[in-house]
């Protein structure tokens, strides 16, 4: 991109499609010109590596709370209401005990036991996608896998299970920097009918009795609610809406950038296929290139200096992951996508208490995904363009057609 193109001072909240489309040359240009960018409303856009993981790591200082910054853009909705309840916008002591209650279902040894059944799910989506040969593999795949392994988490019945990711699709877009009114009047309209459904299969659930023996997620928090040692209610409903959302549409998001990445680059294609053992540095390699979750962010607590700019306590940060691990500083050849990349300490996970807590079953997801595929299809091509939408902070592809075998 020409220096011209950066004339004018980049404004997040006048973003264009263009930008949406491919912003690493603007980030190119920040982190090498303006990695501290200060925009309109006073918030300040970090891009740099080693000043983004500094914030996201920085509890203490820089809080996740979002309480007062979301009021101005959502009012007293059900929008506001969902974001300032939900794990990902608190800090401790909130945030901790809610962690403590989901944990035991995203460890390691959890996501072990969940392999063999999201394993025979990639196969049975693969024997479907074999008799069409030509397939969406977003909406065909990519989403089948993580919205799937969610809904047996919580105990959502397989066939109510439609109307969830077009729920989350209108939550999660609320959070973008440039909505519409249409686009917050739909997304207060979605959490609306998902809390409402989350209590119909609360009350469904009551009237069936608690499992004696492996509860669901859903399951053990009504009855650590039912203790008096658990979430209320709302929190209930709101962290549940959390998990679905987060759950499955940042892996969602994984594997369709992750199958496009690869269309882009044959030749890490062709030495993906030929050598299976560097699929683990393959999906971090997918994760760093295209992070699903682009941008962060948190408030400075206290006066502080962040790259070598004096920060005032209550500034709004914006963390731009994407750009983070896209820095030639920690990253030589950061432009270059390559599978085999070693060592790689990408952010597309975050970083510190706000560590992403369903990391595991998101790697175990992809590795199966990309294993299963790559091994039944390899040759697989494109069979249309990479259709994205104009979204900001996560990274998303509304379709991506490919020819299984060509």
């Amino acid at each position: 991109m020409s220096a011209s193109a950066h004339a004018a001072p980049f404004i997040l909240a006048q973003a264009s499609a263009a930008f949406a489309a491919d912003p690493y040359p603007t980030y190119a240009h920040l982190r090498a010109h303006d990695p501290v960018c200060r925009q309109p409303d006073g918030s300040l856009f970090l891009t740099r590596y080693d000043d983004v993981r500094a914030v996201i790591t920085d509890a203490e200082r820089f809080s996740s709370d979002k309480r007062v910054d979301f009021l101005p853009k959502f009012g007293h909705t059900p929008l506001y209401e969902h974001h300032t309840t939900s794990l990902v916008f608190n800090d401790p002591p909130y945030h901790t005990r809610v962690r403590r209650l989901l944990g035991p279902f995203f460890t390691v040894q959890a996501m072990r036991r969940m392999e063999n059944s999201v394993a025979t799910m990639v196969d049975d989506l693969l024997d479907s996608a074999a008799d069409k040969r030509v397939i969406d593999i977003m909406s065909e795949f990519a989403l089948a896998i993580p919205l799937n392994l969610v809904g047996d988490l919580l105990g959502v019945p397989r066939q109510e299970r439609e109307p969830l990711r077009n729920w989350a699709s209108l939550i999660l877009g609320g959070l973008e920097p440039v909505r519409s009114a249409d686009d917050l009047a739909a997304g207060n309209r979605a959490v609306t009918e998902f809390k409402a459904y989350l209590g119909e299969l609360i009350a469904a659930k009551r009237r069936r009795g608690m499992p004696p023996a492996d509860p669901d997620v859903l399951d053990a928090l009504i009855r650590d609610h039912d203790s008096g040692d658990g979430l209320s209610i709302d929190e209930i409903l709101h962290n549940c809406i959390f998990m679905l959302n987060a759950g499955h549409d940042t892996t969602t998001s994984l594997i369709t950038n992750g199958v496009d990445l690869l269309l882009r680059f044959p030749d890490q294609k062709a030495r993906l296929v030929a050598d299976p053992a560097l699929l683990r540095t393959a999906i971090e390699e997918m994760l760093r290139f295209e992070s699903p979750l682009q941008i962060g962010n948190r408030k400075a607590l206290v006066d502080c200096e962040v790259g070598g700019t004096r920060i005032a306590a209550g500034t709004f940060l914006h963390v731009c992951i994407a750009s983070a691990d896209h820095d030639e500083a920690q990253f030589p050849a950061a432009e270059t996508f390559d599978i085999g990349r070693n060592p790689n300490r990408h952010l597309a996970f975050g970083h510190g208490i706000h560590f992403c807590a369903g990391n595991a079953v998101a790697r175990m997801e992809a590795s199966l995904a990309f294993g299963r595929l790559l091994a039944r299809f390899p040759d697989f091509e494109r069979a249309g363009p990479t259709i994205r939408p104009p979204r900001w902070r996560f990274r998303v592809i509304d379709e991506l057609k490919v020819d299984l075998r060509p």
